[in-house]
């Protein structure tokens, strides 16, 4: 392994389509990408008025989110967390379920996390609350 790696985001492939989400957003996953090994990070564009399917935890995994662009809400447990303005970081603890939902201009997020290589992921696609 070199002492870096380099990838344009963008230019990450975009998983949405291939898993029944490309009306919904972009899902671009770099750590295979950078050669990450004690990381993750991904580039998720929502599109304007969507909401993400599901909702989902981490047994182990704490994540931090940041706006890029646009505005939203990240829904956390119960409480709903206003994401609207640029560079605003959330952090979400392990454990905690999480879905997010962007405003009228869509919501561009960063997401970071710290996979332990082990299945860490739940997800629930009856999470969210009916309107």
């Amino acid at each position: 392994m070199t002492a870096w790696t380099m990838q344009n985001l963008g230019e990450v492939e975009d998983l949405s389509p291939a898993n029944g989400l490309g009306d919904v957003l972009e899902g671009r996953f770099a750590k295979a990408a950078l050669g990450l090994e004690q990381t993750g990070i991904s580039l998720q564009r929502i599109k304007p008025g969507q909401r993400l399917p599901f909702g989902h935890t981490h047994s182990v995994q704490e994540e931090i989110y940041v706006v890029l662009a646009g505005s939203g809400e990240m829904r956390v447990g119960d409480d709903v967390v206003v994401l609207a303005a640029r560079l605003d970081a959330l952090r979400v603890a392990p454990g905690a379920w999480r879905g997010v939902q962007a405003g009228p201009d869509g919501l561009e997020l960063l997401a970071f996390g710290a996979p332990t290589g082990a299945p860490d992921a739940e997800m629930d696609a009856g999470w969210w609350p009916t309107d």
